[in-house]
């Protein structure tokens, strides 16, 4: 006997079924938090003391998208060459969507590299792409890339106008695997963003302290990457 796995991708609904993703959610994020504390802007022990209200709250939002993947262990008869379920399924990685973004929101400084496309408001919509992971018991087997296809998908279909979609992402530049999985996605460099840029970027702006002049949130390391898709 050898246990494998199914795999599905889907986005929280934000109707009535909601209330039952939750505590999922709340799980799969804090352990994000503890195994790769370095790959986001928060920490376990902020997250850790939100309350319930705030984890519905997160995915009730108008502005965010979750997306997540889901592990079902299937047991294999090798005899019979057939594979039935054998637990419940796990959330084992996620994605978040920030957006749409006016102009104004999705702006940075000249510093940055960021260059502004032209175009306004009703000619391209702007979002923001985060908190990229999958639990490293199952890393290897291409979840991360078919998560970022799942909601570059949901981009492209959820409605017709406007036809150009601008999505940004902010990564540190020596996590060389994650970097070249958005590279296979079409994502390219297009700057330098500081930490604090980041937070704010992310939606995290709260967890930005008064002075923000030190090294840690204002040199600018993190590598900006931006892919443009149309519908």
């Amino acid at each position: 006997m050898s246990q494998t796995f199914h795999y599905s991708f889907f986005r929280i609904p934000k109707d009535r079924e909601l209330a039952a993703f939750v505590e999922k959610y709340k799980n799969l994020r804090l352990q994000a938090l503890k195994i790769s504390p370095g790959s986001f802007s928060s920490t376990l022990e902020i997250e850790s003391a939100l309350p319930d209200t705030e984890w519905v709250a997160r995915l009730r939002s108008e502005k965010i998208e979750t997306f997540v993947c889901s592990a079902t262990p299937l047991v294999s008869n090798e005899q019979q060459s057939t594979t039935t379920p054998n637990e419940p399924s796990t959330w084992v990685g996620q994605l978040t969507l920030r957006g749409p973004l006016s102009s104004e929101e999705f702006a940075l400084p000249a510093e940055s590299g960021q260059k502004p496309s032209g175009k306004g408001e009703f000619e391209e919509e702007r979002w923001q792409m985060l908190s990229l992971f999958t639990n490293p018991e199952h890393r290897g087997q291409g979840l991360g890339l078919t998560l970022c296809k799942e909601a570059l998908d949901y981009l492209k279909s959820y409605r017709d106008r406007p036809s150009a979609v601008r999505v940004r992402l902010m990564v540190k530049p020596d996590n060389h695997a994650t970097v070249g999985l958005y590279r296979k996605l079409g994502f390219e460099e297009t700057g330098k963003c500081t930490l604090a840029e980041a937070l704010v970027a992310n939606g995290d702006a709260a967890l930005l302290p008064e002075d923000i002049s030190g090294a840690k949130y204002s040199a600018r390391t993190g590598l900006i990457m931006t892919a443009d898709i149309s519908r």
